[in-house]
């Protein structure tokens, strides 16, 4: 079993900045893309950014230029730093993790959620 825990959430000011963290513990082997999705009070949840194993970036259009993934895989982690936040990006936040616990078994992992609120 694998547990993802998320921290640094929490209340910022428009323009503010946040770095959200999502650490991965159990049974690894390897861990393959990790990604952070978001999810707004009446909307569906929706990708953020994610990363690859090879460091290949993705991010929605919305946070182009102002996020940036990054992952440590010395530390099982993936990054989430927040530049120039706006109150549109109020949502609650979650990291997936794609985890190869033994080699050749790939099961997808979901932290569980931290808020993010931005607002004066």
């Amino acid at each position: 079993q694998v547990q993802l825990v998320e921290s640094g959430g929490g209340l910022v000011q428009p323009g503010g900045s946040l770095r959200l963290s999502c650490a991965a513990s159990g049974r690894i082997f390897r861990i393959h893309n990790m990604g952070w999705f978001r999810q707004a009070p009446g909307k569906q949840r929706e990708l953020v950014a994610s990363i690859t194993r090879s460091d290949n970036t993705n991010y929605a259009d919305s946070v182009k230029g102002r996020f940036t993934i990054s992952r440590d895989d010395a530390k099982n982690t993936v990054y989430l730093q927040m530049n120039s936040l706006k109150p549109e990006d109020t949502a609650v936040y979650y990291c997936n993790q794609v985890v190869e616990p033994y080699r050749g078994s790939f099961i997808t992992y979901w932290g569980q959620g931290t808020q993010v609120t931005v607002s004066s």
